[in-house]
């Protein structure tokens, strides 16, 4: 008697959860509709992609490959300019060593001593 009485509690229970409720209108009459076709076309299909937005887009792929041709051009030019501008700075900077060396030196030869004067 128990089994039948739990049987019917659980049935009923089952029943009235899965009962069948009405559908909530996801489309109601009164929205706006769209004034534009709205069906997906394939990529492969004709009318997919016009001649003229095909070329657009070749064209605008080129000037992108050139601009960043001319940016590594650019990047070049502005790595040899620096690399020149260091190699005068380190010659000029040689240069200034070599001078402060020879004045630093003492000057022998414009100093006379007793020795290498002359008498007569």
């Amino acid at each position: 008697m128990k089994n039948f009485l739990f049987l019917i509690i659980t049935f009923s229970l089952f029943t009235l959860s899965c009962s069948k409720k009405e559908p909530d209108d996801f489309y109601p009459t009164d929205t706006a509709k769209a004034s534009y076709d709205t069906v997906p076309k394939d990529s492969f299909s004709a009318g997919a992609t016009s001649v003229d937005i095909v070329r657009q887009i070749r064209m605008s792929s080129q000037k992108y490959k050139d601009s960043l041709k001319e940016a590594l051009k650019a990047q070049e030019q502005e790595k040899k300019l620096k690399e020149e501008l260091e190699k005068e700075n380190k010659k000029k900077q040689e240069e200034e060593k070599k001078k402060t060396e020879q004045e630093k030196k003492p000057q022998k030869s414009e100093t006379p001593t007793s020795s290498e004067t002359k008498t007569e």
